[in-house]
């Protein structure tokens, strides 16, 4: 069974900082891409960030670029994949609840939400004035 899961979010200041993890384990994740994607009420998802399997690439929407960073750490067996989100400088129109991604693939030519074939169940992060 495939699993997703993400850490909790919470609630930060305007300014600080806060790290999602997201464990993906159930099937080898080898070859595919991982992402980060936000969503707030009313609104499209839309990808934050993303990696590929080996971490050597990764893409950021410019909204995050310089702020946010993605990392990846793979299992040696391939059993178990970990994604992180730092996210740093954060302001108020960072919150949303974000999801965790997984897609088939190495290409990072198709990141967009309807490409992704395993989600996590989302975790709420809220950045106060």
């Amino acid at each position: 069974q495939v699993q997703l899961v993400e850490s909790p979010g919470g609630l930060v200041q305007a300014g600080g900082s806060l790290r999602l993890s997201c464990e993906a384990s159930g099937r080898p994740f080898s070859w595919h891409v991982m992402g980060w994607f936000r969503q707030t009420l009313g609104q499209e998802r839309e990808l934050v960030a993303a990696i590929t399997w080996e971490g050597d690439r990764t893409e950021l929407a410019d909204s995050v670029r310089g702020r946010f960073t993605i990392i990846r750490n793979n299992a040696k067996d391939d059993t178990k994949n970990t994604i992180f989100l730092q996210m740093n400088m954060l302001k108020p129109e960072d919150t949303a609840v974000y999801y965790c991604a997984a897609r088939k693939g190495v290409s990072m030519a198709q990141l967009g939400p309807t490409y992704f074939d395993y989600w996590g169940q989302g975790t709420r992060v809220t950045v106060s004035t």
